[in-house]
This record gives structure tokens, sequence and C-alpha cells, in this order.
């Protein structure tokens, strides 16, 4: 008899939250980034923006030179585009996601996906980039063929 009243109660609730409209959408923070107590501007350089490029190029470089003890390096960016801007809409921080073919310094073309995001550098001033490359994200950090680093 305990079982089957379990049952029915653990049954119940999520008709009851259905019923009501109770779900994650509506439980969601409603404000936009830009009218929070301490907002945000919506300001953050977009994908073909030559200081992004850069910060990734040097960053790779490092990385590759002091972990895993390579001179790869990125030698430049071609088709450049937008993923997603904003893609989990105005309450989240703003953030816009890119991909983007690097030309390597061993002659290869690799995918690099990058997403940009507004005060997401240093301590939290300035805007700040992360990226996956393809193929050389030797530790899984952004999971297989670097899906998280996509929206």
């Amino acid at each position: 008899m305990r079982r089957s009243a379990l049952l029915a109660a653990i049954l119940a609730v999520p008709a009851a939250l259905a019923a009501t409209g109770s779900d994650a959408r509506s439980l969601r923070y409603a404000d936009p980034a830009e009218t929070r107590i301490i907002p945000f501007s919506g300001a953050f350089p977009g994908c073909h923006d030559p200081s992004v490029l850069s910060r990734i190029q040097s960053r790779f470089a490092h990385r590759e030179a002091g972990y895993w003890n390579s001179s790869l390096t990125i030698v430049g960016f071609d088709r450049v585009r937008t993923l997603a801007h904003r893609p989990w809409g105005p309450d989240f921080v703003p953030r816009g996601f890119c991909s983007a073919l690097a030309h390597m310094s061993d002659g290869r073309v690799r995918r690099v996906d990058y997403a940009v995001g507004e005060d997401l550098g240093t301590l939290g001033v300035t805007w700040g980039v992360t990226w996956c490359v393809a193929g050389l994200d030797r530790n899984y950090a952004f999971g297989a063929d670097c899906r998280a680093a996509r929206p």
C-alpha cells in the first residue's frame, strides 16, 4: 500500500507543475542583462575583430609551447563566421559564438570554435574569449570535436 501511495505522489508532481505552468522556462531570470543593478552594456568585439583573432593566436602558441612542448602555431584565419549572437536570450551574459578555419604552421587547416563574451576577461573587467581548435583539444576540455565551444 505504501509503495503505491508513494508512486502516485511522485507521478502527481510533474502533472501538478504542468497544470500550473511552473516549468523551467517560467522560473528563469527575465530581466535583460543591461537592466541589472550592475548592468552589462552588450558591447564586445565581433568574430572578425583582429584583437580577438590575435588573442586566440597568442594564447594557442603559449599553450602549445608551455603544456604540450610543441612549436605549433596558428598562422592565420579564414572563413570567419558568426554562429550565434546571445543565443540563450537577453538575460544571460552577452556573448557571441564564432567559427573559423585556422591555418596552422604545420600546413594543416583546422576548425576553431570560439566565444567572445562581455566582462569574461581578466578579473571580469574586459571582454574575454574561450576557444577550441578541433583535433588539438588534447585533454577534451570542450568534449569531442570541440562541441562545448559552440552554442
